[in-house]
């Protein structure tokens, strides 16, 4: 009885959204956030006990793996995988998948470098992510044209929507609230891809022929409130304020590794998002 309920439990929450193509409901989000913390953590601890610095040229070098993750979510919104293997692709396991390929990578740069085969570890990293992520756009290149083709229309209307937003958002930060930090390449990030998450899910859900949905609880509820997917700018913009300032209050206090671990999380929780929606939209109309 009790064993029934269990698996009752984890089919309705966690595995039926996944096969059904289903929103994330309280109970998956909640154990998502959790997962994700924890990870943060072992991964924080991990690169500390491999003597791997984390700065912002380490954060830039992983970013390719981001877009390489966010590719590769993309190929399930394809179908072109049809056996189980596509489970591999949707949340949460296609965080495990990136990670395993880029700490894989990074891990084999580190020995190549200890070895004198190569002059720098971040420098063939940063390439191997960006290899990664070249290879998988050509999946889908090779997909889209033998499909629906590109949609350039979107790219036009998603791109436009979030430059001028980041732009915004940018300028109001540094000249008005004069936070010259902000300047820095990491915050650029951190505030384009929160803007292209907006954009992307705005565009997709009002704008979009398609009818897209939202899948997260907290920007379910605030459209079904607002009546309007543009209401994930406000969303965005009361999550960025907030954590800038509170990233740079506690700048000096923080252990340099963990700051910058953060700081990445949260680009990542932007850019790869909004980089998926965008590119659906993009394969998809």
């Amino acid at each position: 009885m009790i064993l029934e309920s269990i698996t009752t439990f984890i089919n309705t929450y966690y595995l039926d959204p996944v096969r059904l193509d289903q929103p994330y409901n309280i109970v998956s989000t909640l154990t998502y956030a959790v997962i994700l913390i924890a990870a943060v953590y072992c991964i924080y601890r991990w690169l500390r006990w491999s003597r791997i610095p984390v700065d912002g040229k380490f954060v830039l070098s992983t970013l390719p793996f981001v877009v390489f993750g966010a590719l590769l979510r993309t190929v399930y919104d394809t179908h072109m995988i049809t056996s189980d293997l596509q489970f591999l692709l949707v949340t949460p396991p296609i965080y495990f998948v990136t990670f395993f390929v880029t700490a894989s990578a990074l891990v084999t740069a580190r020995a190549l470098e200890a070895k004198g085969w190569i002059r720098s570890y971040l420098d063939w990293y940063r390439n191997a992510g960006i290899a990664c992520a070249a290879a998988v756009a050509l999946v889908l290149g090779y997909w889209a044209m033998g499909n629906n083709g590109f949609h350039p229309g979107v790219i036009l209307i998603i791109g436009g929507m979030t430059a001028a937003a980041t732009v915004a958002v940018w300028a109001f930060m540094k000249y008005v609230l004069k936070w010259d930090y902000v300047s820095e390449p990491l915050y650029v990030l951190l505030i384009l891809g929160q803007m292209l998450d907006a954009s992307a899910t705005s565009y997709g859900i009002d704008l979009s022929p398609v009818q897209y949905i939202e899948e997260h609880v907290v920007g379910t509820a605030l459209m079904a409130w607002t009546g309007t997917a543009f209401s994930m700018f406000l969303l965005k913009l009361a999550v960025l304020f907030p954590a800038v300032y509170i990233l740079q209050l506690y700048r000096k206090e923080a252990q340099p590794d963990l700051w910058y671990l953060i700081l990445f999380t949260m680009i990542v929780l932007g850019l790869a998002i909004g980089l998926r929606n965008a590119m659906q939209m993009i394969l998809l109309g």
